[in-house]
């Protein structure tokens, strides 16, 4: 059953998508994604949430939450002092406010969204709660659209580890919409793992006040199409963003990250790093763009494109993008595109380890420079042992 809130929100998801159509290779944005992969996405139907019996324990000190298409994740579910639910009147006021800032409102994965969510998580997050968990999991082929809405009040404080799950070619559709408080502290974690069919398309949409800090990590492996798209604006500067990404790409999978970053305040930061390591024939594409109008000034900002290839059939693609108006900022990018490195390798070598051993080490390496990055509660989908076995494979 829809939520009475979406329901006209999701018709005019439905005449948005009339209107626009599948996106196309001659819009910048989708130039290098795989059309196809995305239009059988689009042509699933839409399926419940399904939880395996195989999920780990859930966390000791803090709150896990099954958020699926047709169900109240807070059913039956008593929630900690600190985190409140919004009611209708509240959500009608804030829902769709920080797509619009972030300027993503009319985009095609958004549309996707707002047509199909029929129900809709929203918390209000007031001083230090325990962690809470989220996980979207189902099994069996069709599409699994959710929508979270998370409002951090000022000086908040949150670990929010998000995790989606899919078997048989479930295709997830997520929107998230984050408003950070004054001094408030989100550290926020996505894991991504499936069985090589599923697919994944997520909009990210974050809005920040004055001395936040939101530190985002995404971990994306086993989705044979995955497109992640972290949308965040400082509204009026003197803020922090932190951004960290590893996506783990074999067989013919494709991964894409679309960042967009906009300070409209001065004295605004970001750190930003984003990794991939493809073999087989899979592709990765990093799209990280940063905006810095006039009234930005002294702004430091900071990205890294890492791309790690075990294979001349894989295929990566990086494109920075800096606008710069303002004239007192501190800003760099750069991106690397390499393949494991044959000193390093022989330097294993050398005192006793063997070829695939020395592989796996600086492989595990490589990767656990972003996982260590997750919230502490991802340790328990145990990401160095699957990406280990992974790449064991893959070399």
């Amino acid at each position: 059953m829809v939520s009475s809130v979406l329901a006209p929100v999701q018709q005019r998801g439905r005449e948005a998508l009339q209107r626009l159509g599948l996106p196309t290779h001659r819009q910048e944005a989708w130039r290098l994604t795989d059309l196809k992969r995305l239009g059988a996405m689009h042509a699933l139907p839409l399926i419940p949430a399904d939880a395996r019996d195989d999920l780990p324990e859930p966390p000791k000190r803090g709150l896990r939450l099954l958020l699926g298409a047709d169900q109240n994740p807070l059913e039956a579910v008593t929630l900690p002092n600190g985190i409140k639910a919004l009611n209708n009147e509240e959500l009608e006021s804030l829902l769709g406010r920080v797509t619009d800032h972030c300027g993503c409102s009319a985009d095609w994965p958004v549309e996707l969204n707002k047509s199909s969510s029929q129900q809709i998580l929203a918390l209000q997050i007031s001083g230090k709660v325990p962690p809470l968990e989220l996980v979207i999991d189902a099994s069996g082929s069709g599409l699994l659209a959710t929508r979270l809405l998370l409002i951090l009040d000022p000086n908040a404080e949150l670990d929010l580890l998000q995790v989606f799950r899919s078997a048989n070619g479930v295709a997830h559709s997520h929107l998230c919409e984050i408003q950070l408080g004054e001094e408030s502290h989100l550290h926020h974690g996505l894991l991504s793992i499936g069985d090589g069919e599923g697919s994944l398309l997520t909009t990210l949409a974050t809005q920040q006040e004055p001395r936040s800090n939101y530190a985002f990590s995404s971990f994306v492996q086993g989705s044979m199409f995955a497109r992640i798209e972290p949308r965040i604006v400082q509204l009026r500067g003197q803020a922090f963003t932190s951004l960290k990404g590893l996506a783990v790409a074999t067989d013919e999978q494709q991964i894409g990250v679309h960042s967009a970053m906009r300070f409209d305040g001065p004295e605004g930061e970001l750190d930003q790093l984003q990794k991939s390591l493809v073999s087989g024939k899979s592709h990765t594409i990093f799209n990280g763009s940063i905006q810095v109008p006039k009234e930005a000034q002294q702004t430091n900002a900071a990205q890294l494109s890492r791309n790690l290839m075990l294979s001349s059939r894989a295929r990566v693609d990086t494109k920075p993008e800096l606008e710069i108006i303002a004239d007192d900022v501190k800003c760099a990018h750069g991106a690397t595109v390499s393949q494991l490195q044959e000193d390093e390798l022989f330097y294993l070598r050398s005192r006793g380890i063997t070829e695939m051993e020395a592989t796996a080490l600086l492989l595990n390496g490589y990767c656990q420079e972003v996982i260590d990055q997750l919230p502490a509660e991802a340790a328990r989908w145990k990401l160095s042992e699957r990406v280990h076995n992974l790449l064991i494979s893959a070399v």
